[in-house]
């Protein structure tokens, strides 16, 4: 397995074990509702490479991960990312579900979708192997038979009336026991939750790749406004960056 490095606050000249590398992640207050945003951009603030994240994600970079959904409640996925990424069901190993039973939590964290259009196929395998029931967010204005349909694989909860309310979606998830969200992505999603003030936690994972013009950066959408974060550490595995800003 990849050395990583904790470079900041530090730096340790040795290697962080698997228990120290967990301890950067986990969660300081379960009981506070928290959003945490995983991403990988190449050096130059690219999303993706030929179209997808996978050519930027090295091997530290799925180490953190697979430890983010490790420690989370929830994971959150705008339906763009879903489709485009290729998503099955949420079903994670089974040395990170006995990590969990441990911890209290549920073997698998739900798959949370969040979708405007609902074109989402219930036949499609993030439906029909999950192992923990999966939620849809959407709004009043998406299409009610779409709803319907939905139902019987999933939860839809729908908050706002032409467009998702999302501080009322992320307070149900909350109401629900689901405090801790891991937000995937993709990027207009992010900057919904950005807009929204919703943003609590950023990981991102800076690889070591020029990718030139073309791919898009981690957010998009509308102009929002700009959002205070504060270092929480600067971990480094080979020549890969992996930073944690929290709220400020």
């Amino acid at each position: 397995m990849t050395g990583m490095y904790r470079l900041w606050p530090g730096p340790d000249a040795a290697p962080l074990t698997d228990e120290q590398v967990l301890d950067c992640y986990l969660p300081a207050d379960r009981s506070r509702p928290q959003v945490r945003v995983n991403f990988v951009a190449s050096a130059d603030g690219a999303v993706t490479v030929g179209g997808y994240s996978a050519g930027l994600s090295g091997s530290a970079d799925k180490r953190v991960f697979g430890l983010l959904r490790m420690v989370c409640d929830a994971v959150m996925v705008g339906a763009g990312t879903l489709r485009h990424e290729s998503y099955g069901a949420m079903r994670l190993g089974e040395r990170r579900r006995a990590w969990r039973r441990t911890a209290g939590l549920s073997d698998d964290p739900p798959l949370v979708l969040v979708s405007s259009r609902l074109e989402l196929d219930p036949g499609s395998a993030m439906f029909t192997d999950a192992p923990t029931r999966p939620i849809v967010l959407t709004h009043g204005g998406s299409p009610a038979d779409r709803r319907r349909t939905l139902s019987q694989v999933a939860d839809v909860l729908v908050h706002g009336d032409a467009e998702l309310d999302l501080p009322a979606a992320l307070a149900e998830l909350a109401d629900r026991g689901l405090r801790q969200v891991l937000c995937e992505g993709g990027p207009h999603l992010l900057g919904s939750l950005t807009e929204a003030d919703a943003v609590d936690e950023l990981c991102l994972t800076v690889s070591p790749q020029l990718t030139g013009p073309g791919a898009g950066r981690i957010t998009a959408g509308p102009p929002a406004a700009a959002r205070a974060l504060r270092l929480g550490h600067v971990l480094a595995a080979d020549d890969n960056l992996l930073l944690r800003y929290v709220r400020a």
